[in-house]
């Protein structure tokens, strides 16, 4: 009996546990994210800050102090970006910066890249869903990923370029490259799709999108807009 009773508190317990440890692994990351890009700025003004108020430097001088500091200051520079961009000076000051970074080379590939990948993700792609299943690791096994473009093979064969993220951490994933008659679409939205990869599956709609399983039969793609 108390063999049952020490099983069921464990388990009760982890089951409680795993959904804390999830939201913390993802709030760290971001956290350690933020307060890095910040990191340099906060560092060098507290530097200054030593020198005028000696009497302070000790808490200054404190690495948890700091990243709070830097956390704080990368938000509000992040909105503040936000609010700019949708400002008529800031989308010129942006266009500024877009023309200089293309007249350096590599920068300007990596940049524009990762700028298209953001622009790409607020649009459906012509001809299929923002969200869709695919087989991988196998054709067995199916998971969620992104399309961000479909193109023309040689052949004229339609293929789609599908980014699938990893849990619990959205930011490392793979690339395929799936025909697009092997896409299986949903109507998720990219919000849903990223919280269930997030959450480890344990958050998402009810009932999953048919195809999902190898014994039912996929579901056809949806006709261009």
């Amino acid at each position: 009996m108390r063999r049952l009773h020490l099983q069921r508190y464990l388990i009760t317990g982890l089951l409680t546990f795993i959904p804390l440890w999830l939201t913390w692994v993802v709030f760290a990351f971001i956290f350690s994210f933020l307060s890095h890009v910040g990191a340099p700025v906060v560092a060098g003004l507290f530097a200054g800050l030593s020198a005028v108020f000696p009497n302070a430097q000790n808490w200054l001088n404190q690495v948890w102090f700091q990243s709070i500091i830097a956390f704080i200051a990368t938000v509000v520079a992040l909105y503040l970006l936000g609010w700019a961009t949708n400002r008529v000076f800031g989308q010129r000051l942006l266009g500024a910066l877009d023309r200089m970074i293309d007249r350096i080379p590599l920068v300007h590939s990596i940049y524009g890249g990762a700028k298209k990948l953001m622009t790409l993700m607020q649009t459906k792609p012509a001809g299929t869903q923002r969200v869709v299943l695919i087989g991988f690791p196998t054709p067995e096994m199916k998971t969620f990923g992104f399309v961000t473009r479909v193109f023309k093979s040689t052949h004229g064969r339609e293929l789609a370029a599908v980014y699938v993220p990893t849990t619990p951490n959205p930011t490392g994933g793979y690339l395929e490259i799936v025909p697009v008659e092997d896409l299986i679409a949903t109507d998720w939205s990219v919000d849903q799709a990223m919280a269930f990869i997030i959450s480890g599956g344990a958050i998402g709609p009810e009932s999953l999108p048919s195809g999902s399983h190898p014994d039912d039969g996929n579901m056809q793609l949806p006709p261009a807009d």
